[in-house]
């Protein structure tokens, strides 16, 4: 997984692109949300919060934890999932290898979770003094931030959760994924995106599901989001360029979100080029959610450890 300060740069007011999404309504959430056509409209007032919550629903859906299991929840950030899952009476951990996360996640949600500062990839023995040991979690849950870890960090992850959970549980990874093999660099030339989000690569479609067989799992269910994710806030984001792109829109933005004023003329043209170069990698990319189960037993018939 990357540097822990330099990813947090990607979630902090360091990034322009995040300093915009914040004033938006970005917080204990940062997804890019699920949207449907009849709802669509309504974000160029709401803001994108209402969508996130309701990528954050679908994803935990898949998981079918059940209260009084013990879920990992992976990548957690500012641990809003992590809160949702203790909420519905799990024994939820959340961790996240940005300590500045975990301070926030503590603070919101330390009365309904537990939150520790750690890698994912390569999880210690213990976190907010929960053992990880192998077979004691029933759940692993991890909401866009694999494409993060690298792609040997996926695979070390996928392998960390397959030791971590029981014989019979499951986790849910929802990634943005990529539809071709050939390195995203190819479409992200001056590493805009790369460098905005702090990441390398994205792991191809086609390549995840060999990796999780791999690693042990069986696939339950494979979704693909990339319409209500991708595309749908890929529409969002021309309406916000042609925005932005005028004087008088800018007011208009400003008027809606005052939290925009703050941006200078060089800020506004940085998060243009920002989200241009967003969208121009758009037609390679894809949103994926894998539903994946750790076998009662192996198929030779001894229990799976």
């Amino acid at each position: 997984m990357g540097d822990s300060g330099d990813l947090a740069r990607a979630y902090s007011d360091d990034s322009v692109l995040f300093r915009v999404l914040r004033h938006l309504g970005w917080d204990s959430l940062a997804n890019i949300g699920y949207f449907t056509p009849p709802t669509l409209p309504f974000a160029a007032l709401t803001g994108p919060v209402p969508f996130q919550r309701r990528l954050a629903r679908r994803s935990l859906a898949l998981l079918d934890a059940r209260p009084g299991q013990l879920v990992l929840d992976a990548g957690c950030g500012r641990g809003d999932t992590t809160a949702r899952l203790g909420a519905a009476g799990c024994r939820a951990l959340g961790v996240d290898i940005q300590p500045a996360q975990i301070d926030q996640a503590r603070r919101r949600f330390g009365d309904s979770a537990r939150f520790a500062v750690a890698d994912a990839t390569t999880l210690p023995q213990q976190a907010a003094e929960i053992p990880l040991t192998d077979g004691s979690f029933d759940r692993v849950h991890c909401l866009e931030a694999a494409f993060h870890f690298g792609h040997e960090g996926r695979r070390s992850f996928l392998g960390e959760s397959f030791r971590l959970l029981r014989p019979g549980g499951r986790l849910v990874l929802v990634d943005v994924t990529s539809r071709t093999d050939q390195p995203i660099g190819t479409f992200d030339p001056g590493g805009i995106v790369r460098g905005t989000w702090r990441f390398d690569d994205l792991e191809p479609y086609a390549r995840y599901p060999l990796m999780t067989s791999a690693a042990g799992f069986t696939t339950h269910l494979i979704l693909d989001w990339t319409t209500p994710v991708l595309h749908r806030a890929a529409q969002l984001c021309a309406l916000f360029v042609a925005t932005a792109s005028t004087r008088a829109g800018r007011q208009a933005l400003c008027l809606r979100w005052p939290g925009l004023r703050t941006l200078d003329a060089q800020d506004w043209d940085e998060v243009i080029a920002v989200v241009r170069a967003h969208r121009a990698i758009g037609h390679v990319t894809r949103y994926t959610a894998y539903v994946l189960d750790k076998p009662a037993r192996l198929p030779t018939g001894r229990p799976a450890v």
